[in-house]
């Protein structure tokens, strides 16, 4: 009896199977309807820009918080640089690399790689910064070295 349904469920998906439309390329109205292309600004903020800064203070201590168990904190920043802008293709998307040196609340003065990209926001509508500071990134996301925050 369960030989006898097995075999009804698999020709009832070949049925099924066989309904579904095949694939087809895209028409020239598809192709070009609303896809104009990207059409970045390029205006983004200056890597001593107070948001920036408070955005990358107000994560790194929440995210030591909520995942490390830890209380450390920036306490400040200096020597802050811009290192690239839009290094890339025209295309891609406008990116701004920094570096600084951060005071964590355990006295250690520690680099800080930053870029601030265009419509990396909340569903691509503004900014938002990715940052990795050297020697905390413990879950390893921008390794080796913060290396993936740089261009």
């Amino acid at each position: 009896m369960s030989v006898r349904r097995i075999g009804l469920v698999v020709g009832a998906l070949a049925a099924v199977l066989a309904l579904v439309p095949q694939a087809q390329a895209a028409n020239w109205l598809e192709k070009n309807f609303w896809m104009s292309g990207p059409r970045y600004s390029g205006n983004l903020p200056a890597c001593d820009s107070g948001w920036a800064l408070g955005t990358i203070q107000l994560r790194f201590s929440g995210k030591e918080h909520a995942f490390w168990n830890s209380r450390l904190g920036i306490v400040k920043f200096d020597d802050i640089h811009e290192t690239a802008n839009r290094p890339w293709a025209s295309d891609t998307i406008p990116r701004r690399f920094c570096t600084a040196r951060a005071l964590i609340s355990d006295g250690i003065w520690r680099p800080v790689h930053y870029l601030i990209g265009e419509d990396f926001g909340l569903i691509g509508a503004t900014w938002d910064v990715e940052w990795c500071v050297v020697g905390l990134d413990r879950n390893w996301a921008s390794n080796p070295g913060c290396r993936m925050m740089r261009p």
